[in-house]
């Protein structure tokens, strides 16, 4: 039953529809790496009272929208949660609604602005195919009806199966399974928050003539301890937040410092010792504001970029173990974009996703490669045969669409035992032509031999009447 521990527990076990969207790194409600943690710990995300009152009113809207479905497909539903082993991969999905004959599915979602404008135009939109294509896949079904339902309005588009996504969703979760087995969850981390800088006396000053009333020597000992205890060693999403936070602060100085001193010019002409200090802890701000800033961006370039040389190293490594298992030919070039996957990406949690995302990509792009490759092989040597020599450019060929290899392979087999037939036809006629020669020359050799000897015994008959 849909929503008992029962099913909970089932769900923990399966890798199940409503997943799919977030292993293909494609879900705007959970990213890849939380699924992995998820599948790891078993420990869902607490569910708040907020998000709980929203699940309600989904289930509320879903129920009024069932009546609204059944009327469009023309039967009634009922809402099963089917698993089956694909591919060696304990799949599952939990439905909507599903005909009785199980050619028909239901999914219902809470209508919101994207749902919307998307379903107005007759278009699914692409996060949702993964949860459809493994609904149908699972139940047998032939199509899918998609609805977005908001207690008035409601939007529908019709999904059907998609080969290609199929092969990628399998593939998907295939490199999923393989990521947990050496999965460690990461230490929780939540977004960081700029810790608040602690204020520095407000700097009063005034002039009559001469300094009459200051407090700049507290001011500027408080100014210079406070710069001096700025941290400068950045490791952490929080090291960023608060230094982006200091660099804004001493900006903010600057421009105080500058505001006191024009108070204090309007007051009098010359007061260069005020001036001086003033200047001073204004010179000595503006340096460690922009050393700062300097030293955020450096550190922030450089975590992002051993961000993205760890996954070309865990990419690299991948790539050298398929080309093992595929010895002696290897993989073609697969390119990755980690770059491009790194791009508005602001702190360390969401890069590290986007990088890990990428790299699952790149990871099941190569597997179906190899597996495609090592298909070919096998298919290949199996024909091949005696004829390997045939197909020394096997590097150039393997990574043929199957039923082209098999029918190049079949042809250059098929040419060459013409050619081999041509040839030893070729061999034997000209063996034939050389015994017929050596027949007709032992022939001639007979027949001179026979003449010569009729002649030599008319010669003796001839000798012998003269002796006579």
């Amino acid at each position: 039953v849909q929503g008992s521990a029962e099913w909970h527990q089932h769900r923990m076990n399966h890798f199940n529809a409503s997943e799919a969207s977030a292993m293909m790194g494609i879900s705007s409600y959970m990213k890849r790496d939380e699924l992995l943690r998820l599948k790891t710990t078993g420990v869902p995300v607490e569910v708040t009272p907020e998000t709980q009152r929203r699940f309600d009113e989904g289930h509320r809207l879903e129920a009024q929208a069932r009546f609204i479905a059944e009327g469009i497909i023309g039967e009634e539903l009922f809402s099963p949660t089917i698993s089956m082993i694909v591919d060696g991969l304990s799949l599952s999905a939990s439905f909507d609604g599903l005909t009785m004959d199980e050619s028909t599915a239901w999914e219902c979602k809470t209508m919101n602005q994207h749902l919307k404008e998307s379903l107005a135009d007759g278009v699914i939109p692409d996060e949702y195919h993964p949860q459809l294509e493994q609904q149908l896949l699972i139940s047998g079904a032939e199509r899918s009806l998609f609805m977005a339902y908001d207690g008035t309005d409601e939007l529908h588009a019709w999904y059907e199966s998609d080969a290609a996504l199929r092969k990628r969703l399998l593939a998907g979760w295939k490199q999923l399974a393989d990521d947990l087995k050496d999965y460690q969850p990461p230490a929780i981390t939540v977004e960081p928050v700029a810790h608040a800088v602690d204020a520095l006396p407000a700097l009063s000053v005034q002039i009559d003539g001469a300094v009459k009333a200051s407090n700049l020597n507290e001011y500027e000992a408080s100014a210079l301890a406070f710069i001096r205890a700025i941290n400068t060693d950045l490791q952490t999403d929080q090291d960023f937040a608060d230094a982006d936070n200091v660099v804004k602060f001493c900006g903010r100085t600057e421009k105080e410092l500058e505001s006191v001193k024009q108070q204090a010019l309007a007051q009098t002409a010359d007061i260069d010792a005020l001036f001086r200090t003033i200047d001073t802890l204004k010179a000595e701000m503006r340096t460690k504001r922009l050393e700062l800033n300097k030293l955020v961006t450096a550190k922030k370039q450089q975590m992002r970029e051993s961000i993205v040389m760890e996954a070309r190293t865990a990419w690299r490594a991948h790539i050298e173990q398929l080309n093992q298992r595929l010895e002696p030919v290897h993989l073609p070039d697969i390119a990755e974009n980690f770059s491009g996957a790194i791009k508005g990406k602001r702190t360390m949690a969401s890069l590290r996703d986007a990088v890990n995302t990428e790299l699952a990509r790149v990871k099941i792009e190569a597997n179906e490669a190899a597996d495609h490759i090592e298909a070919n092989m096998k298919a290949l040597k199996a024909m091949a045969g005696d004829y390997g020599f045939l197909f020394r450019d096997i590097q150039q060929i393997v990574t043929k669409d199957h039923d082209d290899l098999i029918n190049l392979a079949k042809a250059r087999i098929n040419e060459h035992k013409q050619a081999e037939a041509e040839r030893l036809e070729a061999e034997r006629e000209r063996i034939r032509q050389e015994e017929a020669a050596k027949a007709k020359a032992e022939q001639e050799r007979i027949r001179q031999e026979e003449v010569a000897k009729a002649k030599a015994e008319q010669e003796r008959i001839r000798q012998e009447e003269v002796a006579k």
